[in-house]
Order: C-alpha cells, then structure tokens, then sequence
C-alpha cells in the first residue's frame, strides 16, 4: 500500500519561501502521477500543481505560476513545491496525493498525505 507524508509547512512572512516534500513509501505505486492540492478555511480543495513520476505533463495552477515550481526525485520517491513570494492568500493546508493521470480533478487522487500547514501573515 502506498503512504504518502508531507513535510516542510510552516509560518512565514508574505514574499518569503517555503518547499514541501511529500514522500511515498510502500512496496507497490498504483499512481502514475503525483499532485499537490490545498485548502483554506470555508474553502473547497484547490488545485496546485501535478506532475508525472515519468517526468514532464507537468501542471500548475495560474494561480500560483511563476511563482510556485513541482518536481520529483525518483531516487527518493519524493515530489516537491518550491513556494516563492508567499502571499496571504496561499494560507491553507497543503496535502499531496497520488493519481493516475495528471489533472486538477482532485476527485481522481487518492490516496492523500495527511497535510502540512502552510501560514503567511502580512
């Protein structure tokens, strides 16, 4: 089964950074995708970023391009968001989940990280 933990959350001032790992362990992957989705307060799930584990296909919200990056190191089993110029708006909880294709559905994922607390105060 795979298990998916996310890592590197935390407060920051707006324009500061932050980058979130999310590692997958477990003899078998059943996803050909991985992707990074988050949600505030009051709000629905939103999506972030995704990207293949094969490489490219990579997607990025327009909310967060130029500003947000996805990668991936195969070696490490392990996916990242490289978050740059922090804004009040990206507070919210940050999950990672593993999906067969990448898309912002976030109905299609699963299984989900259990979530990191990203807070940017002004």
């Amino acid at each position: 089964q795979v298990q998916l933990v996310e890592s590197g959350g935390g407060l920051v001032q707006a324009g500061g950074s932050l980058r979130l790992s999310c590692a997958a362990s477990g003899r078998t992957f059943r996803s050909a995708a991985m992707g990074w989705f988050r949600q505030a307060p009051g709000k629905e799930r939103e999506f972030v970023a995704a990207i293949r584990w094969s490489g490219g296909g990579i997607s990025v919200a327009d909310s967060v391009k130029g500003r947000f990056s996805i990668s991936s190191d195969n070696a490490k089993n392990t996916v990242y968001l490289q978050m740059n110029s922090l804004k009040p708006e990206d507070t919210a909880v940050y999950n990672c989940a593993s999906g067969p294709v990448v898309t912002s559905s976030p109905s299609l994922f699963g299984p989900w990280g259990q979530g990191t607390q990203v807070t940017v105060s002004s």
